[in-house]
């Protein structure tokens, strides 16, 4: 039996539970998805370090699961744009059962192999793009199936399994394991499984995101201003960075598009919208270095 099938034995009256022990039972137990991410830190930067250069290059992250797993990638990829203004077209996401999947479960989509290679052929692969497939079990077929597809493609595929030695990790190019062991809800790893999965593309992306230069020391410069929350944030950054008042810093971002990048260069070197763009272009849109050019 699979670990994350195996019935919890600390807790095998947790229905008998008063409310206030109940909810610190299922918290505490989180603790433990953690800890499992945090095991498994060595192989998550080395997947970090292997999709860099294909990502450079122009590649594509594309995120595939079923049911939980695939609603989870779906949200880290989702998630890129207004975070770090990675285009959409660049983080696509497959999912057991189609968009509907989303909302609805699709009965016995997980389990089509062919499926999953289908989808996956549909997108036209190549050396350049990085395939996260994000199974808990490990043994998803449509996972698989896609896994199968993608290195055929020649792309780079990590693998996501909360079982050890999975096939989905033990195939891929990069496996990382998630050992979160038994859930407390016997086999619910929509829980503590679902949470190292999280936590894990959290890392993986956002690691990814800072090695491309879309992060200024802790400071998301990069952010899509989708909305007037983010509007005002590009305003607080810019003035977080560079140390001028608002009206400064507000009359450069209005002169860029509230590109965060291009206005603290402006602001920092005290030239042009179009030379800062002209810097960061010239630096791969890396701040620091654009900075150090003057400075």
């Amino acid at each position: 039996m699979l670990n994350t099938e195996t019935p919890n034995v600390l807790h095998t009256e947790l229905d008998t539970y008063a409310t206030a022990d109940l909810a610190a039972a299922l918290i505490d137990d989180q603790l433990n998805a953690v800890q499992a991410v945090r095991a498994a830190a060595p192989q998550i930067a080395a997947a970090i370090d292997a999709a860099l250069p294909r990502i450079e290059a122009g590649g594509r992250l594309v995120y595939v699961g079923a049911g939980t797993s695939g609603r989870l990638g779906v949200l880290d990829g989702v998630e890129l744009l207004p975070t770090f203004s990675w285009p959409d077209e660049r983080a696509i996401s497959l999912i057991a059962g189609g968009k509907q999947a989303m909302f609805v479960a699709v009965e016995g989509a997980e389990d089509d192999t062919e499926q999953g290679a289908i989808d996956i052929r549909e997108l036209h692969l190549n050396q350049h793009d990085v395939v996260l497939l994000i199974a808990a079990s490990g043994a998803t077929p449509y996972v698989l199936g896609a896994l199968q597809a993608a290195r055929a493609s020649g792309a780079l595929t990590v693998g996501f399994a909360n079982n050890p030695d999975a096939p989905v990790t033990r195939c891929a190019d990069i496996g990382i394991t998630l050992n979160t062991g038994s859930e407390i809800i016997s086999g619910s790893t929509r829980l503590k499984a679902g949470t190292s999965q999280k936590i894990a593309l959290n890392t993986f992306s956002s690691g990814l995101m800072v090695k491309l230069h879309k992060v200024y020391g802790n400071l998301m410069v990069d952010v899509k201003p989708t909305n007037i929350k983010l509007l005002r944030r590009t305003v607080s950054l810019t003035m977080h960075a560079t140390g001028k008042d608002e009206q400064t810093c507000r009359k450069v971002l209005e002169e860029c598009d509230f590109h965060v990048k291009t206005a603290i260069v402006a602001i920092q070197n005290q030239v042009s919208v179009a030379t800062a763009e002209k810097l960061l272009a010239h630096y791969q849109g890396d701040v620091r270095k654009a900075l150090q050019a003057i400075g």
